[in-house]
């Protein structure tokens, strides 16, 4: 795959339903914390709150993934989200059966509200 130095190169080369969906988180995130920071860590697009990472997310040939996914998490978001975990850090959808935004803003919520316990 090839090697990144933008978000916005990561999402160009990406199969259109799969840039679709990550488009809609980019924006969702940008719309909830409007002081994060993109950027590419470890070949992914990722948002920086307050110097830490609030997220990873990235497309796969058949599914897309949001990093990291505590069992704190889902604990605090709902059990909603359980049909989306695939192992203990990961979130998996797809262009189908995508997270609701709904479910989105909550875990992004969370993981602001973590980052900013910990400061």
């Amino acid at each position: 795959m090839k090697k990144h130095q933008t978000v916005d190169g990561y999402l160009q080369d990406l199969p259109e339903s799969h840039r679709d969906e990550l488009i809609k988180i980019r924006n969702l995130v940008k719309s909830q914390l409007p002081e994060v920071e993109e950027i590419i860590s470890y070949g992914i697009p990722a948002f920086k709150y307050h110097k830490k990472i609030l997220i990873y997310y990235a497309a796969h040939s058949k599914h897309m993934s949001i990093y990291p996914a505590s069992d704190e998490m889902i604990n605090a978001v709902g059990p909603k989200l359980v049909k989306y975990r695939s192992s203990k850090g990961t979130l998996q959808f797809t262009a189908d059966k995508p997270i609701p935004p709904s479910l989105l803003k909550k875990i992004i919520n969370f993981r602001a509200r973590t980052i900013d316990d910990a400061s």
